[in-house]
């Protein structure tokens, strides 16, 4: 290996390192109340509706899998066989700023309808989490915070990945709660690819 690809190497090293800390760093500022308390709305929907946009929309699909793993009646706005919301329903919907329009605008189409409003937000104080049923904040640095305080990362980039930890502990919650079995759930990955 020449010098340029070890003090690379390192340099990786080092960036990873600076995120998995961020990481220990945000969970100890977690509330977790707030996340078991959705666990009741999950499990008594007809179907849960999830939106996100950007990466928080990739971490949104990998949630809505996951929960489709376990057996739940799953959709992700904006696909095309995602069906209308209804009374009953649960709306899962992240956003960072909890400002961004399609989102709010989505929240606001459930909520008229008579579904359960779920938000997950940097922002407690933002639209969408004041039209919420339940908000988990997770506090982590907005997509325009470049000031390097809260994370040294791009934009929302801990949000998006706070996010994603977090549902997959939410999930493994649920997995602990329901009781099946990894080969049941097995029986519900793709067998397409």
């Amino acid at each position: 290996m020449n010098t340029s690809t070890t003090t690379e190497a390192k340099a990786i090293q080092n960036a990873l390192e600076m995120i998995l800390n961020e990481h220990q760093e945000l969970s100890k500022r977690l509330t977790f109340e707030p996340i078991t308390s959705i666990i009741p709305a999950l499990n008594e929907a007809k179907n849960i509706f999830l939106i996100g946009a950007g990466r928080t929309g990739f971490m949104i699909n990998a949630a809505a899998m996951r929960l489709m793993h376990l057996g739940y009646s799953v959709y992700v706005v904006g696909e095309t066989t995602t069906p209308a919301i209804g009374e009953g329903d649960v709306l899962i919907a992240a956003s960072g700023s909890g400002t961004t329009s399609s989102i709010v605008k989505a929240g606001e189409t459930a909520k008229k309808v008579g579904a359960t409003l779920i938000c997950f937000t940097t922002n407690a104080t933002s639209p969408l989490a004041e039209a919420a049923d339940y908000t988990v904040t997770i506090p982590a640095a907005g997509k325009q915070d470049h000031n390097t305080k809260v994370s040294s990362q791009y934009a929302g980039s801990l949000f998006e990945q706070g996010f994603l930890l977090l549902f997959d502990a939410l999930i493994h919650e649920l997995w602990n709660i329901d009781g099946s079995s990894a080969e049941e759930l097995w029986t519900r990955h793709a067998n397409m690819e």
